[in-house]
């Protein structure tokens, strides 16, 4: 009997049935690294980390990626990112802002490349005021199976080990400053703000080359009255920012349990999803083999027994195609289930509405609307104060020699 045309459709079955996929996932999380010598406070940097870009503008078609997931992921991130770099206890305040324009000794800005539950990819760039790049890198997390376990009582996030990476590796740029790099930075961060709100006048104290850097030319004089206004207009912006921390950190919290839900059957979910496509993608290419191994017995052999070997091998790649289509198609009800997910998340975590009133001016929309609102008004106020008060003497002199 001749039945070499179903060796092949044999061998690659019994090949497939032995692959197996391996993840390999990290369980440890690395502790948050201190300063290496005490820095006096008034030269502790203080950082703002922006709101994450959330990626969904340039994912492949096909991916698992959710738009509402991934807002409410571009404001809880940054959020644990901030406590890991507060508990290191190196750094002055640590923000969260929502304009990743917004002036800070060091502004720290994110996009998410990937996040499923499973998987998380971050970029992560940080600048600091002089225009001088700390950070510019990809990370990478893979969620452990036990990090959803009910049973387990963890209290890190299940990618905390991303967080906690990042907050050491920008730890670690900051020891290598002098003191004198410390007030540098600092210095260069007032007269941004300044200049921000009065280019005219702080605009001869700043110079920027061609690489963006910034060098400070020269200093106001410490009684100058329009840098004592702008000093308390940044108080003000800083104090208002402040208030926006209890609205992340109230954010963070109302999002925790619902998001750590979605994540665990997001990952439950991902799992299926893959070994369901690797068995569907199996099966289809065994019932292809097998068809044409069938096709081949039946109509090429020289025997009855081989021909009906053939129609044999027929039946069973038919079926071994149809089984192939059917699990493709629960793997389509997978997909869907995380779309059903991800609209549930959506209703559970919209930011509520901050209403904040100054001078009978109330502030609308979501936090990253108020605070664009909140500096046009400060803008209005520096103004109205400032009226028409002539720039500083140096600066007039200087203007008139040109």
């Amino acid at each position: 009997m001749r039945l070499w045309p179903l060796l092949p459709v044999i061998a690659l079955t019994t090949l497939l049935g032995g692959c197996v996929s391996q993840t390999v996932t990290t369980t440890s999380v690395p502790k948050i690294d201190t300063a290496s010598t005490a820095v006096p406070e008034g030269q502790l940097l203080d950082v703002g980390i922006a709101i994450f870009d959330p990626g969904i503008d340039d994912y492949e078609e096909g991916e698992q990626t959710y738009p509402e997931v991934r807002k409410a992921e571009a404001r809880f991130m940054p959020f644990l990112l901030a406590e890991s770099m507060q508990d290191s206890g190196a750094w002055g305040a640590v923000r969260v802002v929502p304009n990743p324009e917004q002036i800070n000794d060091l502004v720290v800005r994110g996009k998410i490349l990937h996040s499923d539950g499973e998987e998380l990819q971050l970029h992560i760039n940080a600048t600091d005021s002089r225009g001088r790049v700390w950070l510019d890198k990809e990370y990478t997390g893979e969620a452990s199976r036990y990090a959803y376990t009910v049973t387990r009582r963890n209290p890190y996030d299940p990618f905390q080990a991303v967080y906690n990476t990042i907050a050491n590796d920008l730890l670690q740029q900051q020891e290598k400053l002098t003191l004198a790099e410390r007030d540098n930075i600092r210095l260069v961060t007032e007269l941004r703000f300044a200049r921000s709100f009065s280019p005219e006048a702080f605009a001869g104290y700043l110079d920027q080359n061609k690489k963006g850097i910034y060098t400070v030319v020269r200093l106001p004089a410490k009684d100058d009255p329009m840098l004592e206004r702008v000093v308390s207009i940044r108080e003000r912006d800083q104090m208002f920012i402040d208030t926006l921390q209890e609205y992340y950190k109230t954010f963070g919290i109302q999002m925790q349990d619902p998001y750590q839900e979605w994540r665990k059957q997001s990952y439950e979910e991902a799992v299926a999803l893959q070994e369901l496509q690797a068995e569907s993608t199996r099966q289809l290419i065994a019932g292809g083999l097998a068809l044409i191994a069938g096709i081949a017995g039946a109509t090429q052999g020289d025997s009855s027994t081989t021909r009906t070997a053939g129609q044999v091998a027929i039946i069973g790649g038919g079926y071994l195609l149809k089984s192939g289509l059917d699990k493709r198609n629960q793997a389509q009800i997978h997909v869907q289930a995380l779309e059903e997910l991800g609209q549930s998340l959506e209703a559970e975590i919209t930011p509520q509405v901050i209403e904040l009133e100054d001078r009978t001016i109330t502030l609308n929309g979501n936090v990253e609307d108020q605070y664009a609102q909140w500096r046009e008004l400060l803008a209005d106020i520096y103004q109205a104060e400032v009226g028409a008060m002539a720039p500083p003497a140096d600066i007039t002199a200087a203007t008139d020699k040109l």
